[in-house]
């Protein structure tokens, strides 16, 4: 099979390796379309490697067809075939044309959605909803602010959280992403170009239940003095960088505020299976009837794989990026 191997200059190009060998447990996936993360950019920087014992190559979420299953029990209840449509997220190999993947972990595409739909929903809706429901407990009418909103997660994040009738704020860096966010049913977007979303929180005496942040940095402060009695700050990145200043422990203490970090890639195979069987139970239906829905900011040919990676270094994209297998 071809796979995007990372060259000496940290690029990306099409070499030939071996197709994967499946385990009992698992499906191997005729790759369709791969969804764009910035982990993978990471990755390919040699900052962010997969997990032990898991494969080297790019990507972790895919969409294509089953095209061979293991002989485990555990495939026998998952009511998966040979040739179904499905959607996954995997630890890494999925900029490839064949990816091996636990059968746990893998979603039927809806039979409405194009495979570049399928490849934007699995790693952004389940972070999402890892982050506010798993983590965070968010409950009905409750106040949740979004940071990058325009992002793939924060896109999901969004629609998540209307679902359960709560009051969404976000942060975006440009008017045409506040209309994007806005049109998902964000009840503000706070271009952070222009405005500072604490000050404009506490004019408006904003105190918001749970807070995902993917910048870190300056911002947990930030976070800290709008969040909530009781609230939910979840980390899940540092686009801002590792290290928080001066943070202000007297008020996490007054408010008794929970701080989160998290990722969704290492954790385990088990965490994985339930993570996903609670989002089909609680947002399946929702999905297949369109209330909620991937947004997809642009499309490319595979082979336009540093072109799609630009875009989101350049923090231009609303939504997700796709790559299309030939």
């Amino acid at each position: 099979m071809r796979y995007f191997a990372i060259n000496d200059q940290q690029q990306l190009q099409l070499v030939e390796t071996s197709t994967p060998e499946i385990a009992n447990d698992e499906c191997l996936i005729q790759v369709k379309a791969i969804g764009v993360n910035r982990a993978d950019i990471l990755q390919k920087q040699g900052k962010y490697p997969p997990p032990p014992g898991e494969s080297t190559i790019l990507g972790i979420e895919v969409c294509g067809d089953i095209v061979a299953i293991g002989q485990g029990e555990s495939t026998s209840h998952n009511g998966l075939t040979l040739g179904d449509s499905v959607m996954a997220i995997v630890p890494g190999g999925a900029y490839a044309e064949f990816v091996k993947v636990k059968i746990a972990h893998v979603i039927k595409k809806p039979d409405h959605f194009s495979y570049a739909e399928g490849a934007a929903i699995a790693e952004a809706f389940l972070t999402a909803y890892q982050c506010l429901f798993t983590i965070a407990d968010l409950q009905a009418n409750s106040k949740v602010l979004i940071h990058a909103g325009a992002s793939g997660v924060g896109t999901a994040a969004i629609q998540l959280a209307k679902q359960r009738g709560c009051h969404v704020s976000v942060t975006v860096g440009s008017d045409e992403k506040v209309a994007a966010c806005k049109a998902l049913g964000a009840d503000e977007a706070i271009n952070y170009q222009d405005t500072d979303f604490a000050l404009w929180a506490k004019q408006h005496k904003y105190h918001y239940d749970v807070i995902l942040d993917v910048v870190a940095g300056d911002y947990v402060n930030k976070n800290i003095s709008v969040c909530a009695l009781d609230g939910h700050i979840v980390i899940l990145s540092m686009l801002a960088g590792r290290f928080a200043d001066n943070i202000d422990v007297a008020r996490m203490l007054a408010k008794r505020i929970n701080i989160h970090a998290t990722t969704l890639r290492s954790r385990s195979d088990d965490y994985k299976a339930k993570l996903i069987k609670a989002f089909n139970r609680d947002f399946k239906a929702a999905l297949e009837q369109g209330h909620i829905k991937p947004v997809i900011y642009q499309q490319f040919p595979w082979q336009d794989v540093e072109q799609a990676h630009q875009v989101m270094e350049n923090n231009a994209n609303t939504g997700k990026l796709i790559l299309i297998v030939d």
